[in-house]
């Protein structure tokens, strides 16, 4: 019998134990034990064989988290993370090597930022941004040696959208894996595969999770192409903990729950917010106002968790509204259950120059959002008196 998505989150499990549990169990476990001398030399002497050998290189509670996001996201399989860096990380260092070239939104994390300006260069791998603002760009930096186009997808924080069938069959022209950082809208908003992307891959931390408590990664796409992640994953260690896989499977349970609640309220937010005094500019994948709308309407069933309004009076007005919050966080992380209230320009992508972040519309006065599932008017009402005091 098929199954919609919703469905596939709750009900698909990989394995069950003699007891005959009821709800996902967790195996806490480093290693795996074999029958005879035969088999483990087997389980070793074949990279193809579907045995567990060491939890760094695949455990059941993990590939029960893989198996639901590689469903959820229409893929073949998917390799687990430490964290969302990791898998990013992973995924460059998998496909790219010496003397390769990598083509890059400019509006991404800043952490990645970081890998692309700092680290990839040390090992001869070169970069190039482009505006996603302007996808026509990408022909004119596409080079012999590119392996790779990367975007976000509502980007952080900026929340631009990019059409990703547009973008994907650029990369089929030119042979580029197209690798998309779905992160902001997650498998419940989103499926970029169904739109063209290679890969797809998510901080997990985030709205995967949605409440705040573990930190893990996720990569999914074609088998071939995660065979390779997998075997980098499993040489270098940044592998998925069986605690955190088994919190992020029981989290998936109500994905879709939350980011219906989540859009909700943050469309609310966002249209109640547009026309306030203190505000210059609201953005929201889902205000007709937002340049890529109907992009965004094409692609996502729904606006996602995350709303940005640039405030009057810059750096010094962010920190005000910051200061004058009572109920909202001020922390480094976003989709939880509790709002969060951040101010990129001093924090996420402080490593950035002026010109960077005004490059990717990260101006001084920029607050971000992570709309949580409190009550939508009690969410309002405290940054309604905290825009009074700001």
């Amino acid at each position: 019998m098929s199954q919609r998505p919703e469905t596939k989150a709750i009900r698909l499990q990989t394995e069950k134990t003699s007891q005959k549990e009821h709800s996902t169990p967790l195996f806490l476990t480093s290693s795996f034990t074999y029958e005879s001398a035969e088999d483990m030399a087997d389980a070793f002497a074949d990279d193809e064989l579907d045995v567990n050998i060491y939890s760094r290189f695949s455990n059941p509670t993990v590939d029960e988290f893989i198996n639901k996001i590689a469903a959820l996201e229409g893929a073949e399989d998917g390799i687990a993370t430490a964290t969302g860096m990791a898998a990013i990380f992973g995924t460059f260092m998998t496909f790219l090597s010496k003397g390769d070239h990598i083509i890059s939104a400019s509006a991404v994390f800043g952490s990645t930022h970081t890998i692309l300006t700092k680290y990839l260069p040390k090992w001869g791998i070169e970069s190039s941004y482009f505006d996603m603002n302007k996808p026509d760009s990408i022909e004119g930096l596409i080079k012999p040696n590119t392996k790779i186009l990367y975007v976000e997808t509502p980007s952080n924080p900026g929340l631009d959208i990019i059409d990703i069938e547009v973008v994907s069959k650029i990369c089929k022209q030119h042979n580029i894996l197209l690798v998309v950082d779905n992160c902001f809208a997650t498998p419940a908003v989103q499926q970029p595969i169904q739109y063209g992307a290679d890969l797809v891959l998510h901080s997990a931390t985030k709205f995967i999770d949605g409440q705040g408590r573990v930190l893990g990664g996720v990569v999914v796409g074609r088998k071939e192409l995660i065979k390779q992640l997998f075997l980098f994953i499993r040489n270098t260690g940044p592998s998925m903990s069986p605690f955190n896989a088994w919190v992020l499977t029981k989290s998936l349970e109500t994905l879709f729950v939350r980011m219906d609640r989540h859009a909700d309220t943050a469309l609310k937010l966002a249209t109640s917010l547009q026309s306030h005094p203190q505000i210059n500019s609201v953005k929201y994948p889902f205000l007709e106002t937002h340049p890529q709308y109907a992009i965004a309407k094409k692609q996502m069933s729904n606006g996602g968790g995350i709303v940005t309004f640039e405030l009057k009076g810059g750096v010094e007005s962010g920190r005000k509204f910051l200061n004058a919050l009572q109920m909202l966080s001020m922390t480094n992380n976003l989709g939880d259950s509790r709002s969060i209230a951040s101010h990129p320009a001093s924090t996420t992508h402080s490593k950035l120059t002026e010109e960077e972040r005004n490059a990717v519309g990260i101006t001084p006065g920029l607050i971000r959002i992570s709309v949580g599932l409190e009550h939508p008017e009690d969410i309002l009402n405290d940054i309604l008196q905290a825009l009074d005091k700001s």
